[in-house]
């Protein structure tokens, strides 16, 4: 077994996760002076989220310009919405550009980390096992499957998958086509599929509040005013200040920028479709911005298609051909496309993860995930997360929480650099009492007025971050050391 280092200028730092926060953790560390680090990556291939869903017509509903790194900007973005593809190719040249790919390990999922003897043990599926001074979580939120439980499910004979894992060898043209969700994943199949195939059935368990956006292709002059820092600093700034905007509406359920934002959903609704059954099909019976909310050019549209099917009775049961729904209608199917979502609670599981004394992680957060400040466990030193438990996943760009937290975790880091502790984690009472802040907060927020969402935890608390953006970012400038145990 590697032993741990005993220079305070080396340490050795596990990374997981060559995702979008796994490459920016790698090129700030190297920065840093960090250069005993490593990140291992279950995949192949790095990209996380744009890796793992390809499905057609994916695209990352922030804007292109406020989705990339700030130290690497990319005027060549192709559209406002930029698609999968090509957000997965913009990380792949960025790792490139910065040789991160050195320093990952593909094909090797951490599966064990346990803080024994002063440092971390860590173990991976390859069978390997080292030693670490520091370990950092970057292993998204959103990457773990979820499937409901459906009844004759496995029962079904035609091409059957979960849209994260879509299967690009079937054709679907001719096809007979039924997704199941209505998340922001099935609005874009929708919108992307729909004049492609025989038949589209669309199964809605719950109508989503949708807000239309106009997605712009981008010219070559764009792009090439793009390049001029000041000129793209006016459209990110905009991004930024829509940001503020709706970040100011959904935490506070009674502001007027919830209620502008609800009326341009309602009256995209009225506008959008004509036929009044199927309009009232489509209408929420909850507040717009309880759940996530649906950004979309023309699913309206889509879904008004004469080869389009809303269904809204509940699926009874899945046979040989098709879906039965409890109104005892058969819906008969060549392609069946589950997206219904991830297990949005499950961060760095199922890997086992002992803390101080063996404490379990699963133990730990047996009532619900939690983090101080979203990047800090207590009992669990030199273990740091990005875009944790009550990250403001959303509220605004990933990307722009993770290079805040990261800045935050970099000074925590310093400390044990700078030899002012070997081992630094959150102290129980910091993290309860920001924890009693934090669900007070979501009261006043409109993820807390009466819908279901995987904004929820299992107790029905909203699990994002409940304050302001601007909130966030003072928090993240500089730790109050005096809520850290430091050892």
């Amino acid at each position: 077994m590697e032993k741990l280092t005993d220079s305070a200028t080396d340490l050795r730092v596990v990374i997981i996760g060559a995702g979008m926060a796994g490459i920016l953790a790698s090129i700030k560390m190297t920065d840093a002076g960090y250069h005993n680090h490593v990140i291992y990556e279950k995949s192949d291939q790095l990209g996380g989220t744009w890796r793992d869903n390809t499905y057609p017509g994916i695209t990352c509903d922030v804007p292109a310009h406020g989705y990339t790194y700030s130290f690497e900007p990319n005027p060549d973005w192709s559209q406002t919405f930029a698609p999968g593809p090509e957000i997965k190719q913009y990380f792949e040249r960025v790792a490139d550009k910065y040789d991160v790919r050195k320093k990952i390990c593909f094909n090797e999922s951490v599966n064990y980390c346990a803080f024994e003897n002063e440092g971390w043990t860590i173990r991976t599926t390859k069978g390997r096992e080292e030693r670490a001074d520091i370990v950092i979580a970057a292993t998204g939120v959103l990457h773990i499957p979820s499937t409901p439980k459906i009844d004759g499910l496995e029962r079904f004979k035609g091409s059957s998958f979960h849209s994260a894992r879509w299967n690009h060898s079937i054709d679907l043209a001719g096809k007979k086509v039924g997704v199941i969700g209505t998340g922001s994943t099935a609005i874009q199949i929708t919108s992307a599929i729909v004049d492609k195939v025989e038949k589209f059935s669309l199964f809605q368990r719950t109508a989503q509040w949708v807000m239309p956006i106009e997605n712009q292709i981008y010219s070559d002059k764009d792009k090439s005013d793009f390049k001029d820092a000041k000129k793209r600093d006016v459209v990110v700034d905009q991004i930024h200040a829509d940001f503020d905007n709706f970040s100011n509406g959904v935490i506070d359920a009674e502001s007027a920028s919830l209620a502008a934002l609800a009326e341009e959903c309602l009256r995209n609704l009225e506008e959008g479709v004509r036929d009044k059954e199927l309009r009232e099909k489509l209408r929420p019976d909850y507040r717009a911005g309880c759940k996530r909310l649906i950004f979309s050019t023309d699913f309206y549209e889509s879904i008004q298609r004469d080869n389009a099917n809303l269904i809204t009775s509940g699926i009874a049961t899945v046979e040989e051909n098709g879906i039965r729904t409890e109104d005892g209608e058969f819906h008969e199917l060549d392609v069946l496309v589950v997206a219904t979502g991830f297990k949005a609670d499950a961060f760095i599981r199922p890997a086992t993860v002992l803390g101080r004394d063996g404490i379990d992680l699963d133990d730990a957060w047996s009532d619900y995930p939690s983090a101080y400040m979203s990047v800090s466990i207590p009992k669990f030193p030199n273990f740091f997360m990005l875009n944790g438990p009550n990250s403001p996943v959303g509220n605004f760009s990933l990307i722009q929480i993770a290079e805040n937290q990261l800045d935050y975790l970099l000074q925590l880091m310093n400390e044990i650099r700078l030899g002012n502790c070997s081992q630094i984690s959150a102290t129980k009472n910091a993290t309860e009492a920001f924890e009693e802040r934090r669900i007070e907060a979501t009261k006043k927020t409109v993820w807390n007025t009466g819908c279901k969402s995987w904004y929820l935890d299992k107790n029905g608390i909203p699990s994002s971050w409940p304050w302001s953006r601007q909130q966030f970012f003072d928090e993240m400038e500089r730790p109050e050391l005096e809520a850290f145990e430091r050892l």
